[in-house]
């Protein structure tokens, strides 16, 4: 079942979301509390995809060269490539719940996509975003706006090993986090 405003704000009170935001903030991408979901935000630390001198990417040997990390207000991607961001919310995400993230449609329509992983059942810490720039030009990204919702969905029964139980590898991660191995 995916849960309401009032859930959300409810859980959050108790520490689902920090920080939280109760109505939705229309200045620039809008972001907080929306009607079935929460709009997250991206801080303003950047890590931009800079491929020069790879033949290919590898998940299980990343390269932290492969990034330049920028610290600004707006970040411009690349055409056809990416960059990595974090929230600027803090989740602690509850043993019967999973979570959806897409983006928002401004980006969307603007050719820039947004690719989260769900957020696991008694996962908690920052969340690391990919957003992709599908056109042939640069595209703009602003810090501290609205870049996707969260949609909490509800399970008629509770897991039996969840991401806390098998000790998952980015649990409690307070900074953006390049592949692991």
């Amino acid at each position: 079942m995916v849960k309401s405003d009032q859930w959300i704000e409810k859980m959050a009170r108790e520490g689902m979301i920090e920080p939280f935001e109760a109505a939705q903030i229309r200045r620039g991408i809008s972001y907080g509390l929306s009607s079935y979901g929460y709009d997250i935000r991206i801080a303003d630390e950047f890590k931009v995809f800079s491929p020069d001198g790879l033949s290919v990417v590898d998940p299980k040997e990343f390269k932290e060269e492969a990034f330049r990390t920028v610290r600004t207000e707006c970040c411009l991607v690349p055409a056809a490539s990416f960059v990595l961001a974090r929230t600027v919310e803090y989740f602690r995400i509850p043993r019967n719940i999973i979570t959806l993230c897409v983006g928002k449609s401004t980006y969307a329509r603007s050719g820039v996509l947004v690719n989260v992983t769900p957020f696991e059942p008694e996962w908690e810490g920052y969340a690391t975003l990919q957003i992709f720039n599908t056109a042939p030009v640069p595209a703009k990204i602003y810090a501290f706006e609205g870049v996707a919702q969260v949609i909490f969905l509800e399970s008629d029964e509770t897991c039996l090993v969840s991401y806390r139980d098998k000790k998952g590898k980015y649990q409690k991660q307070t900074e953006m986090t390049l592949p692991k191995m």
